[in-house]
């Protein structure tokens, strides 16, 4: 068996791989991935773990020097990290200001107040959508169940009718728009701009959302009706009492503000949004105007921007202590060291399978093949959800593995083939995914109900995800 060398390959990378390096390296490729897959579902290794094994794996099969593997996976894994890491930690910190001073509480209670009837579903899926950009899907499902389950009991709602456009609301937020860690590393691994796919994303987000909001919800509602389960229906922070006074909790006594708060939360969105703009309208590095947007609308500084000001907005508004906006932050970090380390370790296969040639090998295929890139991206992250039941995982792994592809590609275009990546990387969420068994319980179905519920939900999101993103590309 002829040996890859690493180093060799990331240094010659124009010369074609042969048929039987095309053999080793597949071979190589499916090891890693099955590894990843049996350490994840069968032994219930951690994903950090299994994707470390997976990266050594994957350059032990493809016959490269163990030491040229660990140097390429710690490169990519620092990389990822050092790329992605801080954006992560601002998120779960705006997402934590958000959750604790009641913001969140504030936005729901506005906006359904102005809603009934047959509007429901829709000021549901708003709802979830303008949280859902902030918070990680875990924390959003979290923070809005017992808003859905409350709504649903109260004004006598179909479950379904309410809670699959609030849970459609959140997954594609999840899966499409920055700064959740799925598109960011992404956006990182294939090198595209982060304001233009952030443009796309809701671009594609809004008919994908309402399609698997609203509309499949009708559906849904006939498939399963289950009653709400009195249960699960916990207290909402702003309602807490404290354990040994009776009165209302630390920092609960008053909510934000509704324009503050969503203000707060919209900030980080424009501002990326608005160096995109820019970017098309002036077009010139050296522009004064330019040069000012590409410093506030970066990805950094719009997320301390929006940080900084929801400590007042948020934190103060609500009478947290300087103490208790300190002790919120320290929070909101603990929680997401296990989300680093399996994006970190992500990127450390990314820029396995990258050395190893890889990548050379996906884009020759391809063009073999004639596959459209956007679709060969979307198939491969199926594809890997599938196998592993991670949209992170899947998400990591696929732009990785088509990374090469996005050389050659407009800016526009290296966008969509985020989006492609995060589209697919959301295909049927079935009994290997944490999040099918977190909506399962939540509501009180069985697995049956589940599958023919959120599962095909997930499933309705990633296709029409992924069928924008094709329509796009041809007009694009």
């Amino acid at each position: 068996m002829t040996s890859l060398n690493v180093e060799t390959l990331a240094a010659d990378a124009v010369e074609p791989i042969t048929s039987a390096g095309h053999a080793q390296l597949g071979i190589a490729v499916l090891a890693g991935i099955a590894v990843i897959v049996l350490l994840i579902t069968k032994f219930k290794v951690h994903a950090f773990l299994a994707l470390t094994i997976g990266s050594l794996a994957l350059g032990a099969f493809a016959g490269a020097p163990l030491d040229k593997v660990i140097t390429s996976f710690t490169a990519g894994l620092g990389s990822t990290v050092a790329g992605v890491g801080v954006l992560i930690a601002l998120g779960a910190i705006l997402g934590k200001l958000l959750a604790d001073s009641g913001g969140a509480d504030q936005i729901v209670d506005t906006i359904l107040a102005r809603a009934g009837g047959r509007s429901m579903p829709w000021a549901m899926v708003l709802i979830a959508s303008v949280i859902g950009l902030p918070l990680f899907f875990e924390v959003g499902i979290v923070l809005l169940i017992p808003v859905v389950l409350m709504v649903a009991k109260r004004g006598n709602y179909s479950l379904m009718r309410i809670g699959i456009p609030a849970l459609a609301g959140l997954s594609v937020m999840h899966g499409l728009i920055p700064p959740h860690p799925g598109p960011l590393v992404a956006i990182d691994a294939v090198d595209a701009n982060l304001g233009v796919t952030l443009a796309l994303g809701v671009l594609v987000a809004i008919p994908t959302v309402i399609i698997a909001g609203p509309l499949f919800s009708k559906v849904a509602a006939r498939w399963v009706d289950v009653p709400v389960p009195e249960k699960m229906i916990p207290r909402r922070p702003s309602e807490e009492l404290d354990a040994a006074t009776g009165e209302p909790g630390e920092g609960t006594a008053r909510l934000p503000g509704f324009g503050a708060t969503l203000a707060t939360v919209l900030l980080p969105v424009v501002l990326m949004l608005a160096k995109a703009l820019v970017d098309i309208v002036v077009d010139d590095p050296e522009h004064t105007v330019q040069r000012v947007f590409d410093v506030v609308g970066s990805p950094l500084i719009a997320l301390l921007a929006a940080v900084v000001v929801g400590m007042f907005t948020l934190g103060r508004a609500a009478g947290f202590t300087k103490g208790r906006i300190t002790a919120t932050v320290d929070k909101s970090l603990a929680p997401i060291a296990g989300i680093l380390l399996i994006v970190g370790a992500g990127g450390g296969f990314k820029q396995t399978l990258i050395d190893s040639g890889v990548g050379r090998m996906v884009l020759q295929i391809s063009e073999d093949w004639a596959i459209p890139a956007l679709l060969l991206a979307w198939l491969i992250a199926v594809v890997i959800r599938l196998a592993t039941g991670s949209a992170t995982v899947a998400t990591v792994s696929a732009a990785g593995l088509v990374a090469p592809l996005a050389a050659d590609m407009s800016t526009t275009h290296a966008a969509l083939l985020v989006l492609a990546i995060g589209a697919g990387s959301l295909f049927f969420s079935h009994v290997n995914d944490a999040g099918f068994w977190l909506v399962k319980e939540y509501f009180g179905m069985n697995v049956g109900q589940t599958i023919k519920t959120w599962s095909v939900m997930e499933t309705i999101i990633s296709v029409v995800a992924g069928a924008f993103v094709l329509l796009l590309s041809l007009v694009l």
